[in-house]
Parts: C-alpha cells; structure tokens; sequence
C-alpha cells in the first residue's frame, strides 16, 4: 500500500506506515541563546552514526522472546525509549546459537525467521528518526537459567529440559559449573570454537539485513566471552586459554575480526567488557590492568566503544559499589587509551539515575569527544563519552527529556507530545547548583 503524502505533516521516510518525520528528532537540544549546551546534550559521531545527544539504552534482557524471536511486547517496550528522546536503543543480550541463551525466553538470531520480529522493532525507531544497536551474546555456563519472576516461585535458578531448559548442552572454556548447585558445563572443542565464530558471524550478517545500525559484542558479566577472559574460569591448555594473556582474548579478537568483516564499514562495533571480576581476593583473575591491556588491542581491531561494566564470573566477588563505582573504571581506560593515542570511545554505566550524574559523566568543553577537560564549575573531568542507562529507563522512559528540563536544556519533543513539555526546575532549588 501506497502512503498518501501529506505536505503539511509529511511522513517518516523509509517505513512501511505512516508517523510524522520528527526532524530533527526527539532529544536534539534547541539552543536559543548563548548559553552554553551540556556537552550530554551535543551530537556524538561513531563512524557513520551520529547521535544527537549522549544518551543511549543499555541492553536490559526482559525474557519474553517466544523461541528467540521478538514479540509486540519487545515493540512498545524498546519503541518508547526512542519515541521519548534516547538517540540509541541497544537491544538486549541476543544469543547467537540456542545454547548461548541465558533464559527459555531469551532473544536470539541464529535463524533467518528471526530477521523480520526484530526488523519491525528497528523500523519504528527509526521512523523517530533515532538509532538501534543490538547486543550478540552466549551465555556460556550462565545459560539454561529461569526468569527471574519463575525462580523466585519455584525456588530454583536452572531451567531443567522440563521447563525448556538445556542443563546438558552448555559450553564453557573449561568444565567448571557457576556455582554450587549449576551444572557442569561443557568444554568447547576446537571445532565448537570454530562453529562458535561462524555463529556470530552469522548474526550480525542477519542483524544488518534487521536494519540495525550498529552491534555490541557481550563480552562481560561472566557469560561464555568473559569465561574465556578470565583465568579462573579458562584453564584449558590449548592455543584459546590458559595462562597465557594471548590465548585468553584469542577468541575474543577472532570474533571481532569476523564480525567487522560482513557488517558495513560506516557501522560502529561496541564491546562490552567487565573492566574487573572484582576477584582481587583470588591468586589469579581478570582486572583492570589487562582492561586496559586488551582496549589498547581491541582499538586498532575496529572497535568503535568500549562498553565498560564490571563483575559477574564469580559468585564470590567483592564489589566495592558506590554510586560510581564502574563510571570510575570507565574513566581509567578512557585516561589510558588517551595516553596511547587511541581514539575509541568510552560508554560507561551503572547507577545513573539524576540528571547532575549523568552530566558530569561526560562534561567537557561544548562539542568535544576525545579530550578530557576540566569543568570549571564542578572541577572534574569527563569521564567518558556515551551514558548507557538501563534500569532508570524501567522507571522513567522519559529520563531524556526530564533531564533536560533539570539541567536547563530545551530540547525538541515528539511531535504528537509537544503540548506537554516539562516543567523546568526553578531557580535556587535543583537548577541553581547545576
């Protein structure tokens, strides 16, 4: 069907129905004075992507996929970030093979039906003129786990084959369960290593064909890329673990190489990383120094961002939380990767919940992206250079728009919703101390 044109209201382009082209979008800051923008709320350009301010939607799995495909659930519940001003919306952790989900009801992109549910997604961001990413994972011993609403009524983690579960078929680097109570896990051969790499490679030739416009490769909280990572869970004695540094972040950096290659080269490609298994207590773990190390490498691979979080490889972590606890680690690499010269990117979560922090997390000079500067006001320095945010959004889908109108900002709403602006701060209450 044909849409009719409409000159005074005229159509999104590229989508099959008809909403109004928000042009510019939702989320672009509308300077009327001299007043100087938020550096949170300029444009931020990644290759051929160029977001119009600096938020975007952490991946966030809602177990509610029917057999990895997308629903009308995943529709409204990702669609209402974009319509609400956030630039970019990652889609959650989407597994690559069938084994590699966490959860029954995870989403996945190991088959071609699974292009279409995820291409409608993409198809109504876009008409609001924002962007999408997706978020290619494997669980690794982490998979074949319930919801967490069914664990809590039946008392157990592991989705047994009763319950849609695979507690048989789960690949790690080495057969070491996740905690007392998990099973044992499957030492990948070679050839699954092999299999594994076609696998994402694979995905991200279907996500490309979803229209998404960029991917992030999951290679934190202890699923199957950080057990390779790390030494306490990879103690295999070939060429992909070990002691070794090199043959730990071997399939890592081979996964890169084969993603990089069939997606367009005016994508981005993010990765997220656990910046430290907080596992100092143990003789031997992953930490911030071979962080450091592997975003040094990681950078002159075609990684565009480095996604940084923390934890989750081992039950008996000691996390040293605090509001910035992983914006902290973030802001490390992103000092070393300046002091090497590198250009990548640094998106840090966690925590971000006021409109103050998620300022201060990226405050630099008006339009800069690579040079840490000093805010005079505050006396800090940005920490990096894209605000993922996840469970905030569960709150406030609107956390865009209710920040800019904290921090001062005016910025374009969506069409439909512009009679309904929020109220500004008044002075001398939260707006005076920004």
């Amino acid at each position: 069907m044909t849409l009719k044109k409409l000159t005074a209201s005229p159509a999104a382009p590229g989508v099959p129905f008809y909403t109004p082209h928000q042009d510019p979008p939702a989320g672009t800051a509308l300077k009327k004075d001299s007043s100087p923008v938020p550096t949170v709320f300029t444009p931020l350009t990644i290759r051929g992507l160029t977001l119009q301010n600096r938020f975007a939607v952490s991946p966030m799995c809602m177990y509610s996929a029917n057999n990895g495909h997308l629903t009308d659930f995943h529709l409204v519940h990702l669609g209402q970030y974009a319509l609400h001003g956030t630039p970019l919306t990652i889609v959650e952790a989407t597994a690559v093979t069938p084994n590699g989900r966490i959860s029954p009801e995870d989403s996945g992109l190991w088959q071609d039906s699974q292009i279409a549910p995820l291409k409608r997604v993409t198809d109504f961001i876009h008409s609001q003129g924002q962007k999408v990413g997706i978020q290619l994972a494997h669980a690794g011993r982490k998979a074949s786990t319930l919801a967490p609403w069914h664990y809590r009524t039946l008392g157990k983690e592991v989705a047994t084959e009763e319950l849609g579960g695979w507690p048989d078929n789960l690949w790690a680097p080495s057969p070491i369960p996740w905690a007392e109570g998990f099973p044992t896990p499957k030492e990948m051969t070679l050839a699954q290593i092999q299999d594994l790499i076609q696998a994402w490679k694979s995905a991200a030739s279907r996500a490309v064909k979803a229209g998404v416009d960029l991917i992030e490769i999951h290679g934190a909280h202890g699923y199957l890329l950080t057990e390779f990572l790390s030494p306490i869970t990879n103690q295999r004695t070939d060429q992909y673990g070990g002691a070794p540094f090199p043959n730990r972040i071997r399939l890592l950096l081979e996964i890169i190489t084969a993603i990089r290659s069939v997606i367009p080269p005016s994508m981005p490609l993010f990765l997220r990383i656990s910046a430290t298994e907080w596992m100092s207590h143990s003789s031997q773990s992953w930490d911030l120094a071979q962080s450091k190390k592997l975003a040094s490498l990681v950078a002159d691979l075609g990684v565009d961002l480095l996604d940084v979080s923390s934890g989750g490889n081992n039950p008996d972590q000691k996390i040293e939380a605090h509001p910035y606890y992983q914006i902290d680690l973030a802001s490390e690499i992103r000092e070393h990767l300046r002091k090497e010269g590198k250009k990548m990117l640094i998106g840090a979560v966690g925590m971000v919940t006021s409109a103050e922090m998620a300022r201060d997390v990226v405050q630099g000079e008006e339009g800069d992206e690579t040079v840490e500067v000093v805010d005079g006001e505050h006396g800090t320095k940005a920490r990096a250079d894209l605000v993922l945010v996840a469970r905030q959004y569960l709150r406030e889908p609107e956390f865009v728009l209710k920040v800019a109108a904290e921090l001062g900002v005016g910025v374009r709403l969506p069409l439909q919703y512009s009679r309904a602006p929020f109220p500004k701060k008044k002075k001398g209450v939260e707006q005076g101390k920004l």
